[in-house]
């Protein structure tokens, strides 16, 4: 995934960095940090940190993760991008990953199967995801759609043609990107736009939203959907559609998904860390740290490109969280 051309001196070299992790999809830190200047006992903490889930919540995580390696050199990062879904049910309820990222809460049968292998959680707020619909910057004749002409692109038995959704758009077919099945993306898309319809199988599913941007970028009658901070990275390769809910378009942006404004897409985001893992010092030290840093506006939403948690919801992570640590450590 290419960078932001439009980002600032200050935000570039993390937003390059980001750009590669999206791209690469895993970010693993080992052997290549740097000691700053080790904060709070820094040299102390050591051991692996594994995390998987949502592709959304991944270059967040990355980021966080990234400056606390560099403060922590003894600590062993692994983080991948497999979907919400993904990273539930083939790791973190399976007791193999530390943390789970996810783009919606957990579902019944992922705490279903995370009880039936003794994994206890706790939920954590990470920021609010305006989710996002690109097309191709070259086309020109669209700017926004109605949620409902959404749902007919999408929905299980889709419209196939442009001309089909509004009669003044181009006869040509529709090519579409979108989030696999095991992601949280896909489940809160269906669950805001599509409810009962269901969701299309014609289309080019991947948990790599870097693909999604690829592929839209590369075909003028394609259409996408996925985190807005893919977006955020690439602002010149992609067009954000606006979303008219009933009362006028809304374009995605973090002014408009912190107001409320933009409606139905705007949506929390979550990390799920193992009680058990949080009986390791450094497995806790990082949580409490990322918990810090949700309120990190330079962080969230300058270089990562979403909305911060106000201080009263980082105040009530930190007190769950700490209320965890005491469980796990006590």
């Amino acid at each position: 995934m290419e960078s932001s051309h439009d980002a600032d001196a200050t935000g570039i070299t993390r937003r390059k960095s980001l750009a590669a992790i999206a791209g690469a999809g895993a970010l693993g830190l080992a052997g290549c940090t740097q000691s700053g200047d080790g904060g709070s006992g820094g040299d102390e903490l050591s051991g692996p940190i594994n995390i998987a889930g949502s592709s959304t919540v991944f270059p967040l995580m990355s980021a966080v993760m990234e400056d606390f390696a560099e403060q922590h050199p003894g600590v062993d990062p692994d983080i991948s991008s497999t979907g919400s879904g993904g990273g539930f049910s083939n790791f973190f309820c399976t007791g193999d990953t530390d943390f789970n990222n996810a783009s919606r809460p957990i579902q019944p049968e992922e705490e279903e199967l995370c009880e039936e292998n003794g994994v206890e959680y706790v939920e954590l707020i990470a920021a609010t995801d305006a989710l996002t619909v690109v097309v191709n910057p070259d086309a020109d004749w669209i700017d926004s759609l109605t949620t409902e002409e959404l749902a007919q692109i999408w929905k299980s038995d889709p419209v196939q043609t442009w001309d089909e959704v509004r009669d003044e758009f181009p006869n040509e077919e529709i090519n579409r990107f979108g989030a696999a099945d095991t992601s949280g993306t896909y489940d809160y898309f269906i669950e805001a736009i599509l409810e009962e319809e269901g969701h299309t199988s014609d289309y080019q599913a991947t948990e790599q939203d870097n693909t999604i941007a690829q592929g839209v970028s590369g075909d003028p009658y394609a259409i996408g959907y996925f985190g807005f901070a893919y977006y955020f990275q690439n602002p010149d390769q992609l067009k954000a559609l606006g979303i008219d809910d009933g009362d006028g378009p809304v374009e995605p942006s973090l002014e408009t998904a912190s107001s409320g404004e933009y409606t139905p897409l705007s949506r929390p985001l979550f990390t799920y860390p193992s009680i058990e893992s949080l009986g390791e010092e450094h497995i806790a030290e990082f949580a409490r740290y990322f918990v810090e840093q949700t309120t990190n506006e330079e962080l969230v939403a300058n270089d990562v490109g979403y909305v911060p948690a106000t201080e009263e919801t980082q105040e009530e992570q930190m007190q769950t969280l700490e209320d965890a640590i005491e469980q796990a450590q006590g």
